[in-house]
């Protein structure tokens, strides 16, 4: 019996052929093989097509814009030390010279740390670090704090298409904000093209983020990351240390993205897919301190309009002097007072090497161990076991500094001094030694002395 179809008409139900089947079926294969034709089409049209797609990559262009001005930034420091280890509460001050008549001033003029006579000091310098940077003006590169930090000489490195090795430009630390982490470091040499400023207030969760750096110093130099937005206004708190050496905690509001960030990232630049400057790389997560769980893809970003009134100050006012001021040249701390004004304080420096300030328990600055009766400073408010850390909105670490200061001045001069003060100090100093979590947390305190002539004064 022949294979059938059953089809319907208008006059109901009709048998058909076999014959008829198989010209049906004839007619459909020719149909599927024209649209298989069809549906190949061109393969150059298709290739066109591909090339079409990567050329307008939404990165590419800004990349090309802006990877050029993303600059190294490398921080030497000067190490000091010797072959001493041990810390007692001697380490705590520098050398004495005792606190009687008017030489008493603390010396700390031995190798500084603490009274190690005879012990011969080595000194080296070090490349202590290196991360990034981006150009923002002419000779002119924001980085982050942490990359300049403690520096005591900055250098800009530049990988120039090919060369083998970096080209280093020297560059001086003009300003920062060691809240903020960041920081703008002046290269009078450099003259590379500036990036453009965008409105970090503008991004959303979703827009892309290109980051570049130089992750793992100029190995990787120019490295390019891309990954979005993932969060905005992330509060980000972290431990750093205020100008006069104090740990402490600081909050500040950051951009969460997964682009790749990593060691040598901080201070480069987040981009926009126009080429604008969004962000600071600044951080990365790597773990939870609660799971003790790797994570990936967490970095935080600095927003751009946090930087910008430092960017801008430098910008339109040219060089500025550094936030941490150091003072004149000092001149010796032995040489009598009498005739002359001061504050009627007696003193020790604080060295800058013991644990206490080492770990931030204790800012760097001038212990007073004793205040004079009737004199300018108790009339001020000064208290005995008080740290002077800054006179006249200039940091002091030695008594020195702080003396150079007061012989530039005249009886009836008033002093703007701020001390850090911690409820029974100077108790603990009377100790063998002192555990630096016995240090309970104190406070900076702004006082005004009114410098006066008083011989019998002790300074």
């Amino acid at each position: 019996m022949p294979y059938t179809c059953l089809t319907t008409t208008k006059g109901g139900y009709v048998l058909m052929k076999k014959r008829l089947l198989g010209y049906v079926a004839l007619a459909l294969v020719c149909m599927m093989i024209g649209s298989a034709v069809t549906l190949a089409g061109d393969p150059v049209a298709q290739a066109e097509n591909t090339v079409t797609t990567v050329v307008t990559s939404p990165f590419t262009a800004a990349i090309a814009e802006v990877r050029g001005s993303v600059v190294g930034v490398n921080n030497y420091q000067t190490v000091r030390y010797s072959n001493r280890n041990s810390y007692s509460l001697d380490d705590f001050f520098g050398d004495f010279g005792g606190f009687g008549g008017f030489g008493g001033f603390g010396g700390g003029y031995g190798n500084g740390y603490g009274n190690n006579r005879g012990l011969e000091e080595q000194v080296q310098e070090v490349l202590a670090g290196t991360g990034s940077g981006v150009v923002v003006g002419e000779g002119y590169v924001l980085t982050n704090f942490h990359v300049v930090e403690d520096a005591t000489r900055l250098e800009i490195s530049v990988m120039e298409p090919g060369k083998e090795e970096a080209t280093t430009y020297a560059s001086t630390l003009v300003a920062y904000d060691e809240n903020l982490d960041v920081a703008v470091i002046y290269a009078p040499d450099l003259k590379l093209p500036p990036v453009k400023l965008g409105d970090s207030d503008s991004l959303l969760v979703g827009d892309w983020a290109i980051c570049i750096g130089n992750p793992l110093s100029e190995q990787f130099t120019g490295t390019v990351t891309v990954g979005i937005v993932s969060a905005l206004d992330r509060a980000v708190s972290s431990t750093t240390y205020d100008k006069y050496g104090r740990r402490e905690t600081i909050t500040n509001t950051m951009i969460q993205t997964d682009a790749a960030i990593n060691a040598g990232n901080s201070g480069g630049g987040m981009f926009s897919v126009t080429g604008e400057l969004m962000g600071i790389p600044t951080l990365k997560y790597t773990g939870s301190a609660y799971s003790g769980s790797t994570v990936e893809g967490i970095g935080m970003c600095i927003p751009i309009n946090a930087a910008k009134p430092i960017i801008m100050d430098v910008l339109e006012n040219g060089l500025t002097e550094n936030v941490s001021k150091t003072a004149s040249a000092a001149q010796s701390s032995n040489t009598s007072l009498i005739g002359k004004p001061r504050m009627g304080v007696s003193v020790a420096n604080i060295n800058q090497s013991s644990t206490l300030v080492l770990n931030g328990v204790l800012p760097k600055g001038v212990y007073v161990s004793e205040v004079e009766a009737g004199s300018p400073a108790e009339k001020a408010g000064m208290q005995a076991g008080d740290i002077i850390v800054d006179v006249n909105d200039t940091i002091v670490t030695t008594s020195d500094e702080m003396n150079a200061i007061i012989r530039s001045k005249s009886a009836g001069d008033v002093l703007k001094v701020k001390v850090y003060r911690v409820a029974g100090l100077a108790d603990l100093m009377d100790q063998d030694s002192i555990d630096p979590d016995d240090v309970p947390d104190g406070e900076y305190v702004d006082l005004e002395v009114s410098l006066a002539v008083v011989d019998e004064v002790k300074q």
